[in-house]
């Protein structure tokens, strides 16, 4: 994989409020274990993508109407009202609920070429992938190579809503992100066009590269990552994400002295009182850098072992 990190960026923009309706996305959070503890699987978007372009972010996208269709085909391995359960989100129809899980392995294999699959190895994700850019229906690729999606390999982990007034873009999205390990025999690869490029990263690793602008995170990834360096290994994240239900996370922003913030639950801006995530529960925007109110050091106690 490319580790080149340069070139130009999104930037913390805080436009005006965002009138279009919001978006049923799915996101995934690829993990592995390194050599030196827990990795988590970033992409670069296009320069020129609309949504964040320039950012690295985790793999991921915006709810299809074919994934509603192939949420009850052969090809999942699980019913909609088994998937309507795992998500738990009960006002949430079953198919919908069925579909996000669709739409997480569609748009992971898409923009990362990492299938999940009963079975699946590199080569058949790489015929899937193929598949895909032929503009072939990904329920039909995956019964022609008699394939299964492997929906318990993705774990509800987190739920968020973007604000009226996003940071970083002019959408909204309803995302909700899993996370799940690389599957076994299969690795990562940009496509070079939604993605100009992938990096396996430790969590603090990836803060600290944010901190010396080598490369711009928004801020949901920024508070994910913080979460994830709480975890040592893929088994942590996984067991955690598993004994609770996912969180709703809907960030508010706010101006105060001049300068722009994001509040999060727990925060006395914030309609909720209790915190949702480990990690801070305000975000400053100072110098075109997310941080706490404490400086950038304070998100995880970061010292020279780390940087």
């Amino acid at each position: 994989m490319n580790d080149s990190t340069t070139g130009h960026a999104s930037r913390a923009i805080f436009a005006g409020p965002v009138a279009t309706p919001v978006l049923a996305a799915a996101t995934v959070v690829v993990l592995r274990d390194g050599e030196h503890g827990l990795e988590v699987l970033m992409l670069r978007r296009h320069a020129k993508s609309e949504v964040l372009g320039g950012a690295f972010v985790f793999p991921g996208g915006k709810l299809d109407a074919v994934d509603r269709v192939v949420a009850g085909a052969r090809c999942v391995d699980a019913s909609p009202e088994q998937l309507h359960a795992r998500l738990g989100e009960p006002r949430l129809d079953a198919r919908d609920a069925a579909a996000l899980f669709v739409a997480a392995c569609r748009e992971t294999l898409e923009e990362s070429g990492v299938l999940f699959a009963h079975g699946a190895d590199a080569a058949a994700a790489q015929r899937v992938r193929d598949g895909a850019r032929r503009a072939q229906r990904f329920d039909a690729v995956l019964d022609a190579l008699a394939l299964r999606l492997d929906t318990e390999s993705l774990v509800p982990w987190t739920r968020w809503i973007t604000p009226r007034v996003p940071a970083m873009m002019n959408r909204r999205f309803d995302a909700r992100f899993f996370v799940a390990r690389l599957p076994a025999g299969q690795q990562a690869s940009h496509d070079d066009h939604e993605a100009t490029d992938s990096l396996w990263l430790r969590p603090r690793v990836a803060l600290e590269r944010y901190r010396r602008r080598e490369i711009v995170v928004a801020p949901v990834q920024l508070m994910s990552l913080v979460h994830l360096a709480r975890h040592a290994c893929v088994a942590s994240v996984l067991a955690e994400a598993r004994t609770r239900r996912p969180p709703l996370i809907e960030p508010e922003p706010f101006e105060e002295n001049g300068v722009r913030a994001i509040a999060y639950p727990g925060h006395p801006r914030h309609p909720v009182r209790e915190c949702a995530i480990p990690g801070p529960d305000c975000l400053l925007l100072r110098d075109d850098l997310f941080e706490p109110p404490a400086g950038f050091d304070s998100l995880l106690g970061l010292d020279a072992e780390t940087r």
